[in-house]
This record gives structure tokens, sequence and C-alpha cells, in this order.
């Protein structure tokens, strides 16, 4: 109970921004429809909405660690997070009571880039009910990374490496629009060492083959077969 009150609270406390809920859930629908539009513009099917609703999907979750972020850091700065202490909340009410909230924007935000992707062509399957629910352990990822940049880091300091550092990284090193098989060396192994690119393939590889995969699953993060790199 003491879980989902503070659940509620945190997710006024997002609510309350405007901008919070443009980048949370309208800026990843923009970028779609923003690409799709430069993609009937050239000769070559570089922004495909088959291949990029899922990678558009995966990049709108690293929006849930800069809120994580924010809304931590923001607790600690205003000592609202201190006078929670003295309550019977446990370290599990304080977790869970951040990242449901994060954690259903997140699915909220997917199904809002798979309607739209579905008027701009793309073909209705049941494995989109999959790649869903795919989406859940990379939000806890990113919403992990959000609650430690907030308890680590001043306000600025988290905002700013979950924001800017955080959202560019997750947006070239998945692939969301760019087929890193085009790239070689470095890059290309640092990206897929990290569990975004793989998190991207699968949901590219289960509208591809419109069927139903069970992905595996070792260490609690997806791991893509080398077949697929």
């Amino acid at each position: 109970m003491r879980m989902l009150v503070f659940a509620n609270r945190t997710t006024k406390e997002i609510l309350r921004d405007p901008l919070s809920l443009f980048f949370g859930i309208g800026f990843p629908v923009a970028l779609l429809l923003l690409l799709s539009a430069i993609n009937r513009s050239i000769p070559v099917d570089l922004f495909n909405v088959d291949s990029l609703t899922p990678g558009i999907a995966v990049f709108g979750l690293s929006f849930m660690a800069l809120f994580a972020a924010q809304v931590l850091s923001k607790d600690r700065a205003s000592s609202f997070l201190t006078r929670l202490f003295t309550t019977p909340m446990t370290s599990t009410d304080f977790i869970m009571g951040y990242s449901l909230p994060l954690l259903m924007m997140s699915i909220v935000q997917g199904i809002f880039c798979y309607i739209v992707a579905m008027f701009m062509g793309l073909a209705i399957s049941l494995s989109m009910i999959v790649a869903l629910a795919l989406l859940i352990p990379t939000s806890i990822i990113f919403i992990g990374i959000g609650l430690l940049c907030g308890t680590l880091l001043s306000e600025r300091a988290a905002v700013g490496i979950c924001g800017a550092l955080l959202t560019n990284l997750s947006a070239w090193l998945s692939g969301a629009w760019i087929d890193l098989n085009l790239i070689s060396g470095l890059f290309k192994d640092v990206a897929f060492i990290l569990p975004f690119v793989h998190q991207s393939k699968w949901e590219k590889l289960l509208l591809l083959v419109n069927t139903v995969i069970f992905p595996l699953i070792s260490g609690g993060c997806l791991v893509m077969p080398s077949s697929y790199r």
C-alpha cells in the first residue's frame, strides 16, 4: 500500500511538467513521423517503417532514465527524501515507488509508437505483443541507470548525464536508425557490448518474421545470437 501511494505521488510529479509528457511519449512518435517523411523524399529506402519503429521504441526508453534521475535528485535536493526516511517505508517501497510509474510510461510510449506505425503501413501481427513485452527489460535497465545517477549525483549532473549523454549513446549505439553492420571497427564493437542494439535487433526480428519468438535470456539481459550480428 505504501509503495502504491508513493508511486502515485511520483506519477503526479512527472505529469506536472508538460515537457516531460512530450519527451516521454510525443517525441519518439514525432521522430518516427519525421524520419518516415524523410524516407519518402529520398530514393533509397533508408528509414523503412518496419525497421525504424522497433529502433525508435527502444530509443524512447532512454528518456525513462532522465525522468528517474530528475525526480530522485529533486527529492534529494529538497530534503523530501530525507523526511521520508522517518516513515515506515522500506527500500523496496522506495525503488518500486519510483520505478512503477516509469515502467508504465515506457509501455504506453511503446504502444503509441506501434499504433502510429500501423497507420503508416506497419503490418499488424501478434509479434507486436511480444515486442512490447520485450521493451520491459530494457526499460528496467534505463530506470535503474536513472535511479543510480539520481542517487549519487546532483540534479544538474544527473539530468546532464541521463539527458544529453545517455540519450545520444542509446540513439547511436542501438542502431535505431542506422544499420550498425554498415559501420565497422571500434564503434560497432562497443555498440554490441551494450544491451541497446540487441534489444533493437530482437524487436526488428520479431516484426520481420511476423511470428512469436522467445529470446534467449542470460543474466537478466537480452542476448542476440552471433548470427544476427
